[in-house]
């Protein structure tokens, strides 16, 4: 059995102490730690947190692996403090089956860099028309509790309700696209000032809100557990906050993007600023913050969308949508967040760790840093400060937003189970 010892480590940002891994388990917490056989980490200070979970990622594989695979996409994953993250069901084949969501599982567990939870898809081929099997996904070997049609909004409300139905019965959760496909025909970007200037089509926040409204009522009237994906706008805030206050099992989720970039930037005509939901005001991105401060949004999940260098360098209106995420997560929300003292680090491990793996129910993750806990860990230099550069980035994908910006914080260890799966910033 291995033996590391992180010496003079920030728990969750507090004093420096030493932490033992012996194994897969953290054997031991304290000072002056005796570090006989172990390996030795000099942590200098840096952040100790659990590794993070994210409960929103494609990894594009099955059918488009030009984009990203389930190894690069996992390697990505380590190298943004992650060891854990849900891979979403609009793969070719989509994940509406058994074989399907076991293939994606099985291709976790041989990678071995995190570990990878299927999403199965709400309707069959996200046609909007026909319940997968959900079921058979959730007896599966994958054992699949979240459902989504992510990149689609289940618009029809009686297909959602039965979703809704069909999961409480295994306390599973459906994910919902907010998307009222006829509010956004043709959409390019927010609907606002900005793209009435420059003349493209607008997506407008009332189309997030509306599903949001109604699913949210759905999941009061079955009593049962419905999670908004992606949460762009101020409104959705407040009727996140007002379900809550109902006692609606509601919960919902803010991108990293969202919490720090604004329709502004798309004057620049820049496809790398295309997205769906897409980037909002600068009042929805200060409504977002709050709201994930005081716990109306539950989560950050990435809605890592790595797509080819051509399905991105074309014009605006050809362009795909989507951005890759796992890499610069935790250094955005460092500066969004940590840095404006809206969170401290305890409040970013309940947002990234624990309560996504809560809501995901990820055994194993998002556990507290304590003696006899899985030593899934991400060590953190919160003191770094540099320029993103995407050519390092272990994510098959390059579409990043934050290329040469400079941001806060860099991932220097990460741990799954007790193995380094990165060491000074490099994957093992």
């Amino acid at each position: 059995m291995s033996k590391t010892l992180i010496r003079g480590a920030k728990v969750l940002g507090g004093e420096p102490q030493d932490v033992l891994i012996d194994g897969e388990t953290i054997a031991e917490i304290g000072t002056g730690l005796d570090a006989e056989g172990a390996e030795v980490i000099e942590a200098g200070g840096k952040v100790l947190l659990p590794g993070l979970v994210d409960l929103h990622t494609h990894l594009r594989e099955p059918g488009r692996e030009d984009s990203e695979t389930v190894l690069t996409g996992t390697r990505a994953a380590a190298s943004g403090g992650y060891t854990a993250v849900f891979a979403m069901a609009n793969t070719f084949p989509v994940a509406d089956t058994a074989g399907v969501v076991e293939q994606v599982w099985r291709l976790g567990k041989e990678h071995g860099y995190c570990d990878v939870q299927p999403i199965g898809a709400v309707t069959v081929g996200l046609e909007g028309r026909k319940l997968a099997e959900l079921g058979a996904m959730h007896e599966s070997a994958a054992g699949v509790t979240v459902f989504s049609d992510d990149g689609k909004c289940v618009d029809d409300a009686v297909i959602m309700r039965r979703a809704l139905e069909y999961v409480k019965a295994f306390d599973g959760v459906v994910a919902q696209h907010a998307q009222e496909p006829r509010l956004t025909e043709g959409a390019q970007m927010n609907e606002g000032v900005v793209s009435a200037e420059l003349g493209l089509g607008g997506w407008p926040a009332v189309a997030e809100e509306s599903i949001i409204a109604r699913d949210v009522l759905l999941a009061e009237h079955v009593g049962s557990r419905v999670h908004i994906c992606h949460l762009s706008t101020a409104g959705s805030v407040e009727i996140v906050r007002w379900a809550k206050s109902r006692g609606i099992q509601v919960t919902a989720e803010v991108t990293p993007h969202h919490l720090l970039l604004t329709d502004e930037l798309v004057r620049t005509y820049n496809p790398v600023y295309k997205v769906n939901p897409p980037l909002r005001t600068e009042r929805d991105v200060l409504a977002l913050r709050e709201a994930l401060a005081d716990g109306t949004i539950d989560i950050v999940a990435t809605d890592h969308a790595p797509h080819p260098h051509e399905d991105k360098d074309c014009e605006w209106a050809a362009a795909a949508m989507g951005m890759v995420g796992l890499e610069t997560a935790l250094s955005v929300v460092q500066e969004t967040m940590v840095d404006t003292g809206l969170l401290d680090w305890a409040g970013v491990a309940d947002r990234m760790s624990a309560t996504p793996a809560r809501i995901g129910r990820a055994l194993g993750h998002g556990r507290p840093v304590s003696a006899g806990e899985p030593a899934n860990l991400t060590l953190v230099d919160t003191a770094y400060r540099g320029q993103v550069d995407p050519a390092g980035f272990a994510s098959r994908s390059r579409n990043t937003p934050y290329q040469g910006r400079e941001l806060p914080g860099r991932v220097t260890h990460t741990w799954l189970r007790g193995k380094a799966t990165l060491v000074d910033g490099k994957l093992t």
